[in-house]
């Protein structure tokens, strides 16, 4: 994506409508190359990195979760939260249809279809966080007090050391 033409995603529409501000970054996006290939492209810390995960329980309900791009998500612990048997990530096609966004470009902003939203509590002391914007290899850049404001998660202590 060229940096002098930025997308207007669902994403940005509705950042612009509920008068957040936040700064566009357009990267080179490498296909399964994650939060980590960002972050280096951004030269930003892969801890302030948000990615925004399509998820579901035992009965096929999606969630939204937000999480920092060096943890994963203790799905036990969210199960526990949420009151489910189980949680885990949806397929990709199945994610796609929920969000409508593709998978690597799935913001957690102007979703297709309403869903809870749970962010991982440490994001919110964040001095800034970078989450996607909503298209593969967009990133948008905005205070974590805007993230809570807008999508109003449930803050919760669900991370876990990422998986080498």
């Amino acid at each position: 994506m060229a940096k002098d033409r930025l997308p207007v995603t669902a994403a940005v529409r509705v950042l612009r409508e509920r008068g957040v501000e936040f700064t566009h970054h357009p990267y080179m996006y490498v296909d399964r190359g994650g939060t980590e290939v960002s972050a280096r492209e951004l030269g930003v810390p892969e801890h302030a990195v948000i990615k925004t995960l399509i998820m579901e329980d035992d009965r096929g309900t999606p969630l939204v979760v937000l999480m920092h791009g060096d943890r994963e998500v203790s799905t036990k612990n969210l199960a526990r939260l949420i009151g489910a048997k189980s949680v885990a990530p949806c397929a990709p096609a199945v994610a796609d249809r929920h969000s409508g966004y593709q998978v690597g470009g799935t913001s957690p902003f102007g979703t297709r279809r309403a869903m809870p939203v749970y962010m991982e509590r440490s994001i919110a002391e964040l001095p800034c966080a970078y989450i996607n914007g909503g298209r593969r290899g967009y990133l948008v850049g905005m205070l974590p007090a805007d993230i809570v404001r807008v999508l109003q998660p449930v803050l919760a202590d669900i991370a876990t050391a990422a998986a080498d």
